[in-house]
């Protein structure tokens, strides 16, 4: 129950990425805007955030096994910190933990991302980041991109990420970098940069990137949130401290969107790439995007329709 007085078409006016509501002022509308992105200063509180810390390290020991969760770790640590968060640098897709997918309920967030959705509102893609230090390899430095790159829903307007720093995000441990604006360009052609021995499984960047466009480094306290378009490019740098950079993050749409067809399109290979882990993960012989999407889509708020 947050702002009820929301329609689901664009404004008819000069507002194209927000809807009509009664939290954003008209300047933040007009940020997001000209932007792609607004930054909501302690919005998730000390005392959630240390729940999902908690939530995290049992999840490294394996003390809990939420189903259809995905551990990425760097293989090559193990030996040294075994099963601990030393190891592990993302865990993604935790919509069956009951307590991390809490940020996903949290009604301080749901208050704005209905001013990007409408009223009903599905929690799509969920992670909790945790940039590992990281200052030769660059293993976990994540290329630029764009996230609709990943979605088979549409349309991109009705879709925003929530993005939350568990710590102090800055550019020595990676804070998030964006490029304002770039959100009113089109989806371009995505897949692994030409690093050598230093891409991770689905990181996909940008192909071709224009280094002209200015980059904006988010420099966050703990609880702060950023709420980013799909198509906004943007990505991480390395960690260069020894210590862990945590993030949580939520991916909402609004339940009125719908699935689209990525063959003969630039997301093509990714649903090939996709299939091809979900098959060997779970024997499955036959799985699309839409299907993986499907089973990672939870209703957060108000009705589910298409989604």
């Amino acid at each position: 129950p947050t702002s009820a007085q929301v329609s689901v078409a664009p404004h008819s006016g000069r507002f194209c990425y927000t809807l009509d509501n009664d939290v954003l002022s008209t300047e933040q509308r007009q940020f997001y805007e000209d932007n792609g992105y607004l930054l909501i200063k302690g919005l998730v509180s000390d005392e959630d955030i240390e729940r999902f810390r908690k939530e995290f390290k049992r999840i490294c020991r394996r003390e809990v096994k939420p189903p259809g969760v995905m551990i990425m770790k760097d293989e090559s640590l193990r030996s040294q910190f075994g099963q601990s968060e030393k190891v592990v640098n993302k865990v993604q897709d935790f919509q069956e933990d009951e307590e991390l997918f809490r940020y996903c309920t949290l009604p301080e967030v749901l208050k704005y991302v209905e001013c990007f959705t409408g009223p009903n509102i599905m929690a799509m893609h969920t992670m909790l980041i945790n940039k590992l230090p990281d200052s030769d390899k660059q293993t976990f430095l994540h290329p630029m991109h764009q996230d609709l790159h990943y979605f088979p829903f549409r349309p991109a307007a009705r879709i925003v990420c929530a993005w939350t720093a568990m710590e102090r995000a800055h550019q020595d441990n990676g804070c998030l970098v964006v490029q304002p604006g770039t959100h009113r360009t089109a989806l371009k052609p995505h897949g692994y940069p030409e690093w050598e021995g230093k891409t991770n499984k689905l990181f996909h960047g940008l192909l071709d990137e224009d280094e002209k466009i200015p980059k904006v480094h988010l420099v966050m306290e703990k609880g702060d949130t950023v709420f980013f378009h799909p198509l906004l490019i943007h990505g991480s740098g390395i960690n260069r401290t020894s210590g862990f950079r945590k993030s949580i993050s939520c991916h909402f749409a609004s339940s009125e969107c719908h699935y689209i067809d990525v063959k003969n399109t630039t997301q093509e290979h990714l649903e090939k790439e996709l299939q091809e882990m979900v098959s060997k993960k779970y024997n499955a012989t036959s799985v699309d995007l839409k299907d993986i999407w499907n089973f990672r889509a939870r209703l957060v708020q108000g009705e589910r329709i298409n989604l």
